[in-house]
């Protein structure tokens, strides 16, 4: 019992390590976009079709930073499946 009590608290510090950490990523990207965002505003010399590739690209940058975040949320799921140490 007090394995099981253990490897819940270590799975429990991983999964909130790497939230925090997704966390900080994702202010960060925020803040990046803000600023390209308004860098693109002022320039007045870049046609149109590359920023909205820059838009597309931000947007499948988000995309894929949520796909990540759920496959690893699904992984800590199936380690506290796994060692039955579920919420």
């Amino acid at each position: 019992m007090e394995n099981q009590k253990l490897l819940k608290q270590a799975v429990d510090f991983q999964r909130n390590a790497f939230n925090n950490v997704y966390q900080a990523v994702v202010l960060f990207q925020d803040q990046a976009e803000k600023a390209s965002n308004a860098l693109l505003a002022q320039a007045n010399l870049i046609p149109e079709e590359s920023r909205n590739a820059i838009g597309k690209w931000t947007e499948n940058y988000k995309k894929g930073l949520k796909s990540y975040k759920d496959a690893v949320d699904a992984g800590f799921n199936q380690l506290e499946e796994f060692f039955g140490t579920t919420h």
